[in-house]
């Protein structure tokens, strides 16, 4: 790879910087956007005078409530291409797995096929479903570096006479990678065997985020790339799977078809949900998706080649990840050996960068590797990357160094 320049940084319409339209701590780093996103202040706004709106009148409000939320439910599926009849909307990506689990059929002995990419929380739904199954969890290794047929055969060979059910990641979170799912599905569905995909990441990355996917269901969270504020999820089924699937809290609702029972929810506050179509439509009024993710995508570019080089350069180690198949926006740079062997050990690195150098990061664990996974969005700019490599990589070389030796 040749030298990548730095994108000019994102303004906002009146020329101000894009982070102006963020409430994020100017005092801290925000590196982290992939894990619990960053809320634009016009949906902030929206959301806290619709808050007062229920607080004024309860009575009025919740009775009107499911129709307000098919409606932001309709405003969701237009901008994921999807149709509103297929379209649910549940808190978030795991939300929306648990409600499939509870939803499928008894299978006993039935064995539930994941990979070794898989986003903890999910994986621990599929074996508590397939503990209620009589069954287990089969976990398929796929090679960091797997392209998409060799990821696809990995998955499909672990196929089995048991497999109910497949769980795959469309985008991974602690890899930073794509599954092969318009490779998986077809083969799947010929074998009869439902697919879940756990698309967390993708809304807001993706133009058209299931383009060619064969699925029985898709969950992806708005409130990630797609800015919206934070419990504002997807769930697309369709089939019969579609007609079994019910909200996880029971409802007046209950006797509505799919997807209009989650739509009545009871007190819940759904106003995350309401607030959603500000979010989106403040992107694209202000830049434009297409735009916005060519940004994301060529400020991952910049800032992955300068880490990854920082890193190398101090000591000595090649720092690329070998990714098979990139995201756009979520990159992996390799840390020092002896950093982040462990999703605990990953974890309390993001906790001290935050404590200690103001900088809200990602470290993630793989196979025994520690990496630094870095994620763009609109508000970031190259300053950003580079504080990080100047006075971040140094201090993380350090720490490398000093847990080689007390280990």
């Amino acid at each position: 790879m040749g030298t990548v320049v730095a994108p000019k940084p994102l303004l906002l319409q009146d020329g101000r910087p894009a982070a102006a339209s963020w409430s994020l701590d100017p005092s801290l780093r925000h590196l982290n956007h992939g894990s619990f996103g960053a809320v634009p202040l016009a949906a902030q706004r929206a959301q806290q005078d619709l808050r007062e709106e229920m607080e004024r009148a309860p009575v009025v409000w919740f009775p009107a409530l499911p129709r307000r939320v098919a409606r932001a439910r309709a405003a969701i599926a237009e901008f994921l291409r999807v149709p509103a009849e297929f379209t649910a909307l549940v808190p978030n990506a795991s939300a929306g797995a648990s409600a499939v689990y509870n939803s499928l059929p008894h299978r006993p002995g039935g064995e539930v096929l994941v990979t070794d990419h898989g986003y903890g929380a999910v994986t621990m739904g599929a074996a508590r479903l397939a503990r209620r199954w009589g069954g287990s969890v089969r976990t398929v290794h796929v090679p960091l570096a797997a392209g998409p047929e060799e990821a696809a055969a990995a998955v499909l060979e672990g196929l089995g006479d048991h497999t109910a059910l497949i769980v795959l990641d469309q985008i991974t979170s602690a890899t930073a990678r794509r599954l092969p799912i318009d490779l998986i599905g077809p083969a799947a569905r010929e074998r009869g065997v439902p697919l879940l995909v756990d698309a967390a990441h993708v809304p807001g990355l993706t133009d058209d985020p299931r383009a060619g996917l064969d699925c029985d269901a898709w969950v992806g969270n708005l409130h990630k790339f797609g800015c919206a504020p934070r419990g504002t999820a997807a769930l697309v089924a369709r089939g019969e799977l579609r007609h079994a699937l019910y909200p996880l809290i029971d409802s007046w609702g209950a006797e509505e078809p799919f997807p209009e029972r989650f739509d009545t929810q009871g007190t819940v506050d759904a106003t995350s949900y309401l607030a959603a179509p500000t979010a989106l439509d403040f992107v694209d009024r202000q830049w434009g998706w297409p735009q916005a993710r060519q940004y994301m995508r060529e400020l991952a570019d910049y800032a992955q080649q300068l880490i990854g080089e920082a890193f190398t350069a101090a000591t000595g180690e090649p720092a690329a990840a070998e990714v098979g198949m990139p995201v756009d926006a979520l990159r992996l740079v390799k840390l020092p050996a002896g950093l982040g062997r462990t999703r605990l050990e990953a974890d309390a690195l993001r906790d001290r960068m935050a404590t200690e150098f103001g900088v809200e990061t990602a470290f993630t664990s793989f196979d025994g590797t520690g990496y630094f996974r870095l994620s763009t969005h609109v508000y970031n700019t190259a300053a950003d990357y580079e504080y990080f490599a100047e006075s971040c990589v140094p201090m993380l070389c350090d720490w490398a160094e000093r847990a080689r030796q007390e280990a």
